[in-house]
Formats: C-alpha cells, sequence, structure tokens
C-alpha cells in the first residue's frame, strides 16, 4: 500500500519550512557541517592523540592499552607498574617480539617529550606538526583535547541554563502579578552580583575542578534566557486557546507545558548558540586569568596565556588564536542561520522570494478559483 508523503514525514510543515530556510544559508549550513564534523573528531580524541598504541600484538598474543593497563612485567620488565610504551627498553622488547600500532599522534595532551630536539618550547617539525608548549607537551594534542572540553563544558552550561531559564521565566510569565514582580527583583539582585569576582574567591577558598566550575557559572548564565521566555509567556497567557485550555480545567503545568512552551521555546532557541559561544568565551577567559580547571587540564585558555608568557615561540599563540576564532566563528554563524530560520519575516521573505515548496506543503491545484480569478480580470 502506497504511503501519502503526508505519512512519510512526521515534520510539520512550519518545520520543514525553517530547515530549508537554515540550508539555504549556505554560510550557516557550511558551519554546521565543519563543526559536527571537528566535534566528531575530538569525540575520539583518544584515537587521534594518544601515548599508547591503539592495537599491539606481543609473543603472539593480542593487547588493547587504550582499554587495559598492563604491567610492565608483562613485556619483560622489572616494575609491577603501568607499562610505558614510549620507554626505549619497552618500546625495543615489544618490537623484537611484535608490533605496536600508534595513533596518528603519538602523544597525549599531558606527555611530556624527552627527547626534544630544541629546547621546549621548540618549534613545529615531523614529530610535533605544531610544536610544543614550554613543558614538552604536543600543542596540537592539547588543541584537540582543548576543544573537545571546551564544546562539552559549554554543552552542558547550555543545557542546564536552559533548563532553568525556562523554568523560571515560565513561571513569572504565565502567573505573572505578584510572582513576576518578585521574581523579576529577585532577578535583577542576582544579575547584580559580580560573577567573575566570586569565582576568583572561591576559586583562592576550593580547589576549582570542571564541576565545581560548572556549578558557578550555571548559577549565573541561566539569567540571560528568562527575560525571553518571560516575554513569550506574557504574550500567550492570554491567547484564545491558552483560555480555552483554562476553563476546561487543564492544570497549569499542563498548559505551560504543551500549548505555552512550543511558543516560546521558537525564540529561545534562536538564543542558544550565543549562550554557548559566551559559555566557551568565559571558559577561555578564566583559565587564562588562572581561575578556570586544574593546572595540566587541556585548556585553550591556557595556551592562550602561554601565547603571552613566551612571545619568543608564535606558534602558540597563532594556534590559540585560530582555534578559538575557528571555533566561534562557526558557532556564530550557526547561530545567524538558526535565528533567520526561526524569524517569522525571513519566512515572509523566503516565500516571496519563491523558495521551492516541497508538493506535500503547495496548495491543491483548483481550477475553479483559477477560471474565477481570471474573469476578475
Amino acid at each position: 500500500m502506497a504511503t501519502s508523503p503526508a505519512r512519510k514525514s512526521r515534520l510539520s510543515p512550519i518545520t520543514r519550512r525553517r530547515l530549508r530556510i537554515f540550508r539555504g544559508n549556505r554560510r550557516a549550513w557550511i558551519s554546521f557541517w565543519c563543526f559536527l564534523a571537528l566535534f566528531t573528531l575530538s569525540l575520539g580524541a583518544e584515537l587521534i592523540a594518544n601515548d599508547k598504541p591503539l592495537v599491539m600484538h606481543y609473543q603472539g598474543h593480542w593487547y588493547a592499552p587504550l582499554l587495559v593497563d598492563y604491567p610492565e612485567t608483562e613485556f619483560g620488565g622489572f616494575l609491577p607498574t603501568t607499562a610505558d610504551y614510549r620507554d626505549p627498553f619497552v618500546a625495543e622488547e615489544i618490537e623484537a617480539h611484535g608490533w605496536m600500532l600508534w595513533p596518528p599522534i603519538p602523544f597525549a595532551f599531558d606527555t611530556l617529550d624527552q627527547q626534544l630536539s630544541h629546547p621546549a618550547p621548540s618549534p613545529p617539525d615531523a614529530r610535533h606538526w605544531l610544536g610544543t608548549d614550554d613543558q614538552g607537551r604536543d600543542v596540537l594534542a592539547r588543541v584537540i583535547y582543548g576543544f573537545r572540553l571546551s564544546v562539552l563544558f559549554a554543552l552542558a552550561l547550555t543545557v542546564g541554563s536552559l533548563l532553568l531559564g525556562v523554568l523560571f521565566g515560565g513561571i513569572q510569565g504565565y502567573f505573572g502579578g505578584k510572582v513576576d514582580l518578585i521574581g523579576q527583583r529577585l532577578s535583577e539582585i542576582w544579575s547584580g552580583l559580580p560573577m567573575l569576582f566570586l569565582l576568583i574567591i572561591l576559586a583562592s577558598l576550593v580547589e576549582p575542578n570542571i564541576w565545581w566550575l560548572l556549578g558557578i557559572m550555571l548559577l549565573f548564565s541561566w539569567l540571560g534566557l528568562v527575560d525571553i521566555v518571560r516575554a513569550e509567556f506574557l504574550r500567550a497567557r492570554n491567547l484564545e486557546y491558552v483560555r480555552a485550555a483554562r476553563a476546561m480545567g487543564l492544570p497549569p503545568h499542563l498548559i505551560m507545558w504543551r500549548h505555552v512552551l512550543p511558543n516560546a521555546m521558537v525564540a529561545t532557541l534562536t538564543f542558544i548558540p550565543f549562550l554557548f559561544t559566551g559559555a566557551i568565551t568565559t571558559l577561555t577567559a578564566l583559565d587564562f586569568l588562572g581561575f578556570g580547571l586544574p593546572p595540566g587540564s587541556p585548556s585553550l585558555g591556557e595556551l592562550v596565556a602561554q601565547g603571552k608568557n613566551n612571545l619568543q615561540a608564535p606558534w602558540l599563540g597563532i594556534t590559540a588564536f585560530v582555534s578559538l576564532s575557528l571555533m566561534l566563528s562557526l558557532l556564530v554563524f550557526i547561530g545567524e542561520g538558526l535565528r533567520d530560520a526561526f524569524d517569522p519575516r525571513h519566512i515572509e521573505h523566503a516565500e516571496r522570494a519563491q523558495v521551492p515548496i516541497p508538493q506535500s506543503e503547495a496548495p491543491p491545484h483548483d481550477p475553479a478559483a483559477e477560471r474565477e480569478h481570471v474573469d476578475e480580470r
């Protein structure tokens, strides 16, 4: 039995139209796929840059050093500690009785290279494609791991901010009155607190880590979404379909979830990419000042600080600049594409410009209406 086009696609016509407008923005569409490719590669950072072999064959047995920590005694060593596969003795023993498959970059983000041809920071060469920092660590490996850490941190912060911003903004906008008034005053007081100074003070009291930093930034990052969600809920709370749902006895939380929130999310989604870039910028700034991630973490902000402290090694500053500018530019272009796709004015402009409409969205052909139009002329 043939399936109708409407049943093939579960997306609504307005959603398909938004996707078509987003794809029509070449800069946003190309940026989306470039960022997705870079993020996908960074998720497999251990397979690209690591100081352990991907797979190994020794004396007729297979080993997976990435998954299992083998003692040095397993390969003819004398110490029961985890084997160092870069140690000349261990490497020669394994190569004499088997082989090792190394990743393209045989260095992790915290690997100290003791066999540099130049004093650290060493310039780019065949061994270190982007050189090393002032501690002898591979710069390219730290960029890959730092890119992944920055994106995952910003993603977690954005999701948490979205949940809190929609929750508090929706409550203020839907109930209004004293709830809205008290909520606005509390938001103004809370937003007036200096987040950077609080982070600096807390960093001097406790040892910062990724979760502690995420929790502190989450206390302030959701404030930017409250006003947007609140305005959308205030506008929709008096619409006819919301009044009808309220008259039918539907509880407030179901009205907010089913009827008001989908409309409020249109404006909220356009703000997410810029919240994402703000999270990355804030993390980079804190790491640059030394109040961010713990020392030794793969941080792009720490790479910026090394570029400032080692002006005689320009590859450090250039690498940090190119990495951050590329990441933030791609995110900004994606955000602009989403803003245009969800903006009703751009949808109307695209329709006037005769953007191709799928057959399932085109209005049915009416010969009678066409004859009436000819008669009127």
